[in-house]
This record gives C-alpha cells, structure tokens and sequence, in this order.
C-alpha cells in the first residue's frame, strides 16, 4: 500500500475481520469435534461405506494431526500458502481480484449451507454470508472510487502509454469458437467498458504465420537440438575457453 488514508484503512480493516472469520471457523471445528469418538464406530461403516476411511465422523488429519481441531489447509488437505495473495501494489487490480475472491468464498458458503442441518452452523455461514455480501460490495465500491477520483482507471495499469500497444487489436474480439453466438454479446460491438475505443468482431482468426527456425540456447544448458552432439560439444568448450559465462 504506498498511499495512506481511506484505502489502506480499508484493506486493514477487512484483513483484521478476515483473521477474526477463520478463528471464528476453527472454533466452531472444535466445537463439532469436542465429541466425536476416537473410534471408529462399526455402525457408521455399515450404514455408510464412506465412513470408513474417517475415524468416527472426524477427518483422519482433523483427528490425528490436530487433535480434534482446525488446520491450516483446505478441504483436500492442501496448505495455505502464500500464492493465494494478490497484492501488486495497483489497487484498481487488486480490489477488483478481492471483490473476486469475495464472490468465490460467498459461493462456497452458500453451498455448505444447505450441506447441514445444525441451527448453529448455519447461523454462523449465514453472518458468513451476510458479511461476504457486505465485502464483495466494499471492494466494488471502492474500485469504483478509484476510477471516480481518477486514481487509477482501465485498462490496469491506466499509466502505461496506450501508444505503446498494438492498438488496432485492442479491442477487437476474434473469434476462435465453432459458434458465432459470441458476436451477440456487448463485447462484441458497441463502446469499450475503459471508454476508450468500440469494440469491433472478427468472425475468424486471421492465417497462421510460418514455423520460425528453431533456436539455439548455449550448448551447455545440454538440451538437445537438431545439431549433431559433436557440434554442441566443440561449441560448449570454445564458449568455456573464451570464457562466455
């Protein structure tokens, strides 16, 4: 964040809610775990062949790993990592991926509630729910903001000079369906969402252009090419010799 003011406050604010839904979350792991046998109960397996591979209605690593409570991971047991940030510094970008992510949470929520029938679940997923709403309308919000007091705007990054592009393909749709259906959407015809040119269709990609030849990187990556293996090798020694590092 390089500006201070209503923006960074913003992106703080719903971080620190953020960390408060997952601890939120794993309390309530805990909770619905508090009482599940360590067992496997051979009722469960008869009546669900599923059931089997959990130990008593808990997850094996919820059981084994975390004693009956909450991982760091996702549903298939997958870390969190880092790679799930986005933060490129563009804030036009990165809220628009925010209100993104917002959108694709709120989904899975929504799907989890009617995967339950506990009343205390579901009123958690639905605060979930309504404060996914109230986000995914905050980080809209303030894209459009951006925009507005024109400190960024589209295309992202509004900075680079247009000039710079190939303009004349900007905003052209090329169509690389079987179906032509596509050339009835906005996209197709019509003023550009950045306000800065009309979109235009082109039923179907222009000819391909010829193979080019093949490349040659230095011989001492050692990756093969169409050069006899002698060749590379006196090439790799006379680049070793002129010292080519």
């Amino acid at each position: 964040m390089h500006i201070p003011g209503k923006y960074r406050d913003l992106v703080f604010g719903i971080g620190a809610e953020e960390m408060g839904h997952v601890e939120m979350l794993a309390v309530m792991i805990a909770q619905l775990l508090e009482k599940a046998p360590l067992g496997i109960s051979s009722d469960a397996v008869q009546d669900d062949p599923t059931v089997a591979a959990i130990v008593g209605g808990t997850d094996v690593q919820a059981a084994i790993v975390a004693g009956a409570g909450a991982r760091p991971v996702d549903s298939n047991g997958n870390p969190w990592q880092g790679s799930y940030i986005t933060g490129s510094g563009n804030l036009l970008a990165d809220f628009t991926a925010n209100a993104n992510a917002e959108m694709q949470g709120r989904v899975q929520v929504a799907r989890l509630y009617h995967m339950t029938d506990d009343h205390g679940v579901r009123d958690l997923l639905s605060f979930l729910l309504a404060r996914d709403t109230m986000h995914q309308n905050q980080w809209l919000a303030a894209a459009a903001e951006l925009r507005a007091e024109g400190a960024e705007d589209l295309p992202v990054p509004s900075n680079f000079p247009l000039a710079k592009e190939e303009r004349s393909v900007a905003y052209q749709y090329i169509n690389f369906s079987d179906g032509t259906a596509a050339a009835e959407g906005s996209w197709a015809s019509g003023a550009t969402p950045d306000g800065k040119g009309e979109f235009s269709y082109l039923a179907e990609p222009a000819p391909g252009v010829p193979m080019p030849p093949p490349t040659h990187p230095d011989a001492r990556f050692y990756g093969t090419t169409e050069l006899p293996n002698t060749v590379e090798k006196i090439a790799g020694a006379a680049q070793d010799k002129l010292r080519k590092e």
